[in-house]
């Protein structure tokens, strides 16, 4: 089980990073640090903001993140949110810190999703890295799934395939289809 959790620890800490952005998103309080400048605000319809920068601390888990965007929108009842052009980081108490980037995102709280869009590149401070186009975060059940290409690079070893599922409560991770690994000559010595 130790070695399971070592080898997946990219790919477990990108889930553990979507399911806590999408748990601090959905609850009240946020901590504000940068002050925003709202685009718009009608009534019923939300509220858009720029070049947001979000910071939580949760003590109790042991977490920090920050969230810098470009633009938030948020919908009228709060139960929508949608960012463009985000940088999300995430730093442990006990592990390495993880980053996470892509051109746009949405969190439906109803649904309890999250999707990711654009160039998604993530990395973590210990050298493992993770790209792919699109991701779908179901938070109820504790899956990350994508259908599009992925690579998933360590220090001696690369990864590279079609479709993606990630199971947080299994500590499951399973790529589809078109599989390629590639070894480094260094990590055999």
């Amino acid at each position: 089980m130790k070695s399971f959790l070592k080898r997946q620890w990219p790919l477990i800490g990108l889930s553990i990073l979507l399911a806590v952005v999408a748990f601090y998103l959905s609850r009240p309080g946020r901590e504000v640090v940068q002050e925003q400048h709202a685009e718009e605000v009608l009534p019923g319809e939300g509220l858009k903001l720029k070049d947001v920068h979000y910071t939580q601390d949760d003590p109790e888990k042991g977490v920090q993140w920050v969230l810098d965007a470009k633009e938030v929108t948020f919908s009228g009842d709060k139960s929508f949110i949608s960012f463009q052009d985000f940088v999300l980081k995430v730093t442990p108490k006990n592990r390495p810190p993880f980053e996470l980037k892509g051109k746009r995102g949405n969190y439906s709280r109803d649904e309890g999703e999250i999707k990711l869009w654009g160039d998604l590149k993530g990395s973590s401070g210990n050298g493992y890295k993770i790209s792919t186009e699109h991701v779908l975060v179901k938070e109820k059940i504790g899956h990350l799934i994508t259908d599009m290409p992925v690579e998933i690079r360590g220090p001696f070893f690369l990864v590279t395939g079609k479709g993606l599922l990630i199971d947080l409560k299994r500590e499951t991770l399973m790529i589809f289809s078109d599989v390629t690994t590639t070894i480094t000559r260094e990590s055999l010595i």
